[in-house]
Protein backbone atom coordinates (compact mmCIF):
# COMPACT_ATOMS: atom_id res chain seq x y z
CA UNK A 1 0.00 0.00 0.00
CA UNK A 2 2.98 2.63 0.63
CA UNK A 3 4.22 2.36 -2.65
CA UNK A 4 0.83 3.13 -4.04
CA UNK A 5 0.64 5.80 -2.26
CA UNK A 6 3.74 7.16 -3.47
CA UNK A 7 2.76 6.94 -6.86
CA UNK A 8 3.07 3.37 -7.82
CA UNK A 9 0.47 1.11 -9.90
CA UNK A 10 -2.22 0.10 -7.90
CA UNK A 11 -4.81 -2.49 -8.62
CA UNK A 12 -7.74 -1.27 -8.97
CA UNK A 13 -9.13 -2.45 -4.88
CA UNK A 14 -6.24 -0.84 -3.89
CA UNK A 15 -7.38 2.40 -5.73
CA UNK A 16 -10.66 2.15 -4.47
CA UNK A 17 -9.57 1.65 -0.75
CA UNK A 18 -7.38 5.02 -1.36
CA UNK A 19 -10.22 7.06 -2.81
CA UNK A 20 -12.88 6.05 -0.10
CA UNK A 21 -10.42 6.93 2.37
CA UNK A 22 -8.96 10.47 1.03
CA UNK A 23 -12.76 11.77 -0.02
CA UNK A 24 -13.83 10.29 3.99
CA UNK A 25 -10.91 12.30 5.69
CA UNK A 26 -11.17 15.61 3.59
CA UNK A 27 -15.00 15.65 3.77
CA UNK A 28 -15.06 14.24 7.48
CA UNK A 29 -18.08 11.58 6.33
CA UNK A 30 -17.96 7.50 6.34
CA UNK A 31 -16.31 5.70 3.76
CA UNK A 32 -20.06 3.76 3.70
CA UNK A 33 -21.53 7.54 2.14
CA UNK A 34 -18.95 7.70 -0.20
CA UNK A 35 -19.48 3.84 -1.96
CA UNK A 36 -23.56 5.32 -1.82
CA UNK A 37 -22.55 8.41 -4.01
CA UNK A 38 -22.58 7.99 -7.59
CA UNK A 39 -18.95 7.82 -9.13
CA UNK A 40 -19.30 11.33 -11.07
CA UNK A 41 -19.70 12.77 -7.68
CA UNK A 42 -16.86 11.22 -6.57
CA UNK A 43 -14.78 11.51 -9.52
CA UNK A 44 -15.79 15.39 -9.08
CA UNK A 45 -15.13 15.79 -5.49
CA UNK A 46 -11.71 13.88 -5.81
CA UNK A 47 -10.86 16.89 -8.81
CA UNK A 48 -12.12 19.58 -6.23
CA UNK A 49 -9.74 18.06 -3.55
CA UNK A 50 -6.95 17.51 -5.46
CA UNK A 51 -6.55 21.24 -6.65
CA UNK A 52 -7.75 22.46 -2.72
CA UNK A 53 -4.47 20.33 -2.10
CA UNK A 54 -2.12 21.97 -4.95
CA UNK A 55 -3.19 25.63 -3.76
CA UNK A 56 -2.57 24.88 -0.11
CA UNK A 57 0.97 23.05 -0.94
CA UNK A 58 1.81 26.43 -3.40
CA UNK A 59 0.75 28.54 -0.61
CA UNK A 60 3.27 26.40 2.07
CA UNK A 61 6.13 26.72 -0.47
CA UNK A 62 5.73 30.62 -0.83
CA UNK A 63 5.51 31.22 2.79
CA UNK A 64 8.58 29.43 3.48
CA UNK A 65 10.25 31.14 0.67
CA UNK A 66 9.37 33.90 2.76
CA UNK A 67 10.77 32.79 5.71
CA UNK A 68 13.80 31.72 4.59
CA UNK A 69 15.26 34.79 3.20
Amino acid sequence: MKSVLRGGKAEPHEASLIVVYTLAKALSISPLEIYQMPASLVQDLLRVHGAVKELEAEELKKETKKIKR
